[in-house]
C-alpha cells in the first residue's frame, strides 16, 4: 500500500479539480446514496477529500470517513464543521472498530485500485451490521470505450494505482464471489463506466 498511498498524498491537492469533470456522475451517486444512510452510522473507506462524505452527512446520523493518505484527511477537513462527521486516517485492511459497528459501509471507486481488494471486503464485512448494507460504486475500466482505455493507460503510466480491471458484470460477480448478495445495481455514466452496487452480506452456512 505504500506506493500507492505516495501517489494519492501527492495528489490529494488537486483531486477535487480532478473530480469535476465527473460531477454529473457524482450527483446522481448522491441521490442514490441519501436513502441509504438516512439516519444511519456510516463508515466510509477511501473517502480521499472527503467529497462523498460531506454531501451526505445531513441525511446520515454520524459518519467516519477514512482513508489511508494523511495528505487526502488533511483536506478533507477543511472546511468541516459538523459534528456529524470525523475524518480520520485508517487502513481499510486493518480498522480499529469493533464487529458490527456500522449500519452502512461506503467504499466508492477504491477496490480496483488497492491489491487483494477481497481482504478489504472480509473486513468490511467485520464491522458491518449482520442486517447493514455495503455501498460499493467502483469505477470499471474493461468494458469502456477505447478512448477511456488509451486514458487508463496514461494514468498508469503517471503512476495512477489500478490493480483490476472489471466490466461492470465483472465487478458484481466478484461481490458475489466473496460473500455479498448485490441488492441493487446500475451503471452511472462518467468518464470510466461507474458501477454501483447496493449490498447484504450472505447468509453464512
Amino acid at each position: 500500500m505504500e506506493k500507492s498511498q505516495t501517489f494519492w498524498d501527492k495528489n490529494a491537492g488537486r483531486y477535487d479539480a480532478f473530480m469535476r469533470k465527473d460531477a454529473a456522475a457524482y450527483g446522481q451517486l448522491y441521490e442514490l446514496l441519501r436513502p441509504v444512510v438516512r439516519r444511519k452510522t456510516v463508515l466510509e473507506l477511501a473517502t480521499g477529500t472527503g467529497l462523498i462524505a460531506k454531501n451526505l452527512v445531513s441525511s446520515a446520523k454520524h459518519i467516519e470517513a477514512t482513508d489511508a493518505s494523511p495528505e487526502m484527511i488533511a483536506e478533507a477537513r477543511r472546511g468541516n464543521q459538523s459534528a456529524k462527521l470525523h475524518f480520520s486516517v485508517q487502513d481499510m485492511f486493518h480498522l480499529p472498530y469493533a464487529d458490527k459497528s456500522f449500519e452502512v459501509v461506503i467504499v466508492a471507486n477504491a477496490l480496483h485500485i488497492v491489491p487483494e481488494p477481497q481482504k478489504a471486503l472480509s473486513e468490511i464485512r467485520r464491522v458491518l451490521r449482520d442486517d447493514g448494507v455495503l455501498v460499493a460504486p467502483t469505477f470499471t475500466h474493461a468494458d469502456n470505450s477505447l478512448s477511456g482505455k488509451v486514458k487508463a493507460f496514461f494514468m498508469k503510466l503517471a503512476g495512477f494505482p489500478l490493480h483490476s480491471r472489471w466490466t461492470s458484470k465483472e465487478y458484481l460477480a466478484f461481490l458475489r464471489e466473496n460473500g455479498w448478495t448485490v441488492q441493487k445495481s446500475t451503471v452511472l455514466k462518467a468518464s470510466f463506466p461507474l458501477a454501483y452496487a447496493e449490498c447484504a452480506k450472505q447468509k453464512e452456512l
